[in-house]
């Protein structure tokens, strides 16, 4: 018994013996970045922005309205006396703010089609004018002596003045005007500054006159080379594998083995502005405020706000007299003005002559 005990231990021994424990350390992975401290520092003062609510009863906001109402009937478009500036070639009018509404096609006398661009201008008001001595500019430009132009600016669509901040309705203040919900600027002479409170309409401009239109571009999002920059892209099959819509070789070898600048690549589409110039105004609505313009790639989507303004263009500036500093009214005017060489819809289109 005592035999058969020892060899059992024996075994034992062996086998614990054979048996190797092997042990691997871990360090501890750092990370490169720590993450940022939450707490802000000691000087940081937090601002509390505290929303007051106005217990306005039924009466006293249709009061508001009323007032709101009877101040924008009090403002008048008449012409000052002090304005009897005549238009003259290399002076710059004002521009106006427009809505993009939508497309509409149109027929030439001689039976040619086209497409025009509805954009009806907003209710333009002069809000402010600045002198070119008191104007400063957001960015001055580096290397400009002096500001030879003016700036005039202008507000579209009227809003309610208690849905704006006390400080952006600080900016109508002394103009007299409702406060707008659309602000723009533009440059302009001198002898074509407006007094504050100047309504603009669509016979701001005349048919036949050429005008261009800026407008933010639609944003597309990042795209590729085919939808950005219209590539051709490469073949369907015969042995193309995964560059199917892919911009191919941009240059390389040489003195060009490198990304010139400008090259056309991916990124992104849309959301810039962008001008379209030297289009022809080929009608007007004056019930609704509606220019017919020519062209159907206006950028901007459709209820979009663009500018419009008189054509940069060398061959297409104004060569007749046009309303300066704007169109004042007290004239009777047809609903819609045609062009010359634009078929009206309410002519026959076919006549035939007695032989």
């Amino acid at each position: 018994m005592a035999l058969a005990l020892s060899t059992t231990v024996k075994l034992l021994e062996d086998k614990l013996l054979s048996l190797t424990i092997s042990c691997m350390s871990v360090r501890e992975r750092h990370k490169l970045n720590p993450p940022p401290k939450l707490r802000n520092p000691t000087w940081f003062t937090q601002k509390n922005r505290v929303s007051f609510t106005d217990p306005l009863t039924t009466e006293n906001q249709e009061f508001l309205k009323e007032v709101v109402q009877d101040q924008c009937n009090n403002i008048s478009s008449e012409k000052p006396k002090d304005l009897d500036v005549v238009w003259r070639p290399g002076l710059q009018r004002t521009g106006v703010i427009a809505r993009k509404i939508g497309i509409y096609p149109m027929w030439l006398k001689n039976g040619k089609k086209i497409s025009t661009t509805l954009l009806q201008v907003l209710d333009n008001q002069v809000i402010k004018y600045y002198t070119p001595e008191s104007y400063n500019p957001p960015r001055p430009r580096a290397g400009r002596v002096s500001n030879r132009k003016g700036c005039l600016l202008l507000g579209a669509e009227q809003g309610d003045p208690s849905e704006f901040t006390r400080e952006y309705c600080g900016i109508f203040k002394d103009s007299g005007v409702i406060p707008k919900k659309t602000l723009a600027r533009f440059f302009v002479s001198p002898d074509a500054a407006l007094p504050p409170g100047t309504s603009i309409s669509a016979l701001h401009f005349c048919v036949g006159n050429y005008v261009d239109v800026r407008g933010l571009t639609i944003d597309r999002g990042f795209q590729g080379v085919m939808k950005r920059h219209g590539f051709k892209g490469m073949p369907a099959s015969h042995g193309v594998t995964k560059t199917h819509r892919r911009g191919g070789n941009i240059g390389g070898g040489g003195e060009k083995g490198r990304v010139w600048p400008g090259t056309k690549m991916p990124g992104h589409m849309g959301n810039r502005y962008r001008i379209l110039r030297a289009l022809k105004i080929w009608r007007i609505n004056t019930k609704y405020n509606v220019l017919y313009v020519s062209g159907q790639n206006i950028p901007g989507a459709t209820n979009s706000i663009v500018y419009i303004y008189d054509t940069k263009v060398v061959t297409k500036r104004h060569t007749e007299p046009v309303p300066f500093p704007t169109y004042w009214g007290g004239e009777e005017v047809p609903e819609n003005i045609y062009d010359k060489e634009l078929h009206e819809f309410g002519e026959p289109s076919i006549v035939f002559k007695e032989q």
